[in-house]
C-alpha cells in the first residue's frame, strides 16, 4: 500500500467512526444545532493547546470549501415531473 492509499484508509477509517458518532448522537439530541455545535467544539478541542482558535476556525473553512462542491452535487434535486 503506498503512503497516500494508507492515508486514505486511516481517513475511511476516521469517517466511518465520526459517522458512527453522528448516528449515536442524534439518538441523544433530536435538535441538529446541538449536535452540530457539539461537532465543532470538538474540532476546537483536537486542536486545544497546540492551535490557535481563529487559525482552527480556518482550517474548518479550508475543509467546508473542499467538502461543500462534493455535497451540493449529491444534494441537487431530481425534477420529478411535479408543479
Amino acid at each position: 500500500m503506498t503512503p497516500q492509499e494508507q492515508n486514505f484508509a486511516d481517513y475511511k477509517r476516521a469517517e466511518k467512526k465520526a459517522l458512527e458518532i453522528v448516528a449515536e448522537m442524534k439518538s441523544t439530541s433530536p435538535k441538529k444545532a446541538d449536535i452540530e455545535v457539539a461537532l465543532l467544539v470538538a474540532l476546537f478541542e483536537l486542536h486545544k493547546g497546540q492551535t490557535e482558535a481563529g487559525t482552527v476556525g480556518k482550517i474548518i473553512q479550508s475543509h467546508l470549501e473542499t467538502i461543500v462542491p462534493f455535497y451540493a452535487q449529491q444534494a441537487r434535486p431530481t425534477s420529478n415531473g411535479s408543479s
